[in-house]
């Protein structure tokens, strides 16, 4: 396992960095009144971070107003027993409009089919970028 504790930016190693670039899905877990919440996203791993988006009426995006605590798992199943994982704990930054949010859509339109059929604007839905302050992973 690797472990890297601290609230700097976690360095991935090029195996973790590899794994999450060829996957699009990942759990997030946020908290309310000490309560988990998990919910699968598609994600993008993008400078070093991951980012999804999320609608504002959800409960994770309520969640996050609240506790910008989350922590994400991308992970692959092998009944063999050769999974493959990367847990990532860290806090949620919003971003709702701006160069930024342009970009990040950008990306996101022309990775996912969804977000071309059902197009939005900015403060419609939220981008969400998880910085990273502790990282596991195994079978990488």
């Amino acid at each position: 396992m690797n472990n890297v504790s601290n609230h700097n930016k976690v360095r991935v190693t090029q195996k973790e960095r590899k794994f999450l670039l060829e996957n699009e899905a990942c759990r997030i877990a946020t908290s309310h009144d000490d309560i988990p919440h998990v919910a699968p996203v598609a994600y993008i791993y993008d400078k070093g971070t991951i980012t999804f988006v999320t609608d504002y009426g959800t409960r994770k995006y309520r969640n996050l107003e609240v506790n910008k605590n989350v922590s994400v798992v991308v992970d692959v199943y092998d009944s063999s027993g050769e999974n493959k994982a990367i847990v990532i704990q860290g806090k949620a930054v919003i971003i709702e409009r701006g160069e930024e949010f342009k970009r990040l859509y950008q990306i996101f339109k022309r990775r996912f089919e969804w977000v071309r059929k059902n197009p939005w604007k900015e403060g419609e839905a939220p981008f969400v970028r998880v910085n990273a302050f502790n990282k596991v992973s195994w079978g990488l």
